[in-house]
């Protein structure tokens, strides 16, 4: 959704405060999603899977505790390559992370068949 946003926000189809109003809901439920999935994957002990998305929730962190986590109104222009790069980046890594998961799944059913 936000880089739906972004991409209409490039070809003027919105305009820029329902854009960032838009990629700002849904930032913090974004990022209390990622600690929850880290917090099962400790719970759960399934550890390759928590090393693979720790780096994820630590940017997420990161960016919350230095308020750079929403997206600015008067400087979306100028940032929209940079805030496009970014949201095709975590796409990437929530793919390869949702693969892998899969994967996992596969071969832990495939092993409890054997």
């Amino acid at each position: 959704m936000q880089l739906v946003c972004l991409v209409d926000l490039e070809f003027d189809y919105i305009n820029p405060y329902d854009s960032s109003s838009r990629i700002n809901n849904v930032i913090l439920p974004e990022f209390i999603i990622q600690g929850v999935l880290c917090l099962i994957l400790l719970i759960a002990r399934h550890w390759f899977m928590l090393l693979l998305a720790l780096p994820h929730l630590y940017y997420n962190v990161n960016l919350y505790m230095t308020r750079q986590h929403l997206v600015d109104v008067t400087e979306i222009y100028n940032q929209l390559s940079w805030e496009k790069k970014k949201r095709f980046f975590k796409i990437g890594y929530l793919l390869v992370l949702f693969i892998l998961s899969l994967f996992w799944l596969l071969w832990s059913i495939g092993d409890e068949y054997d």
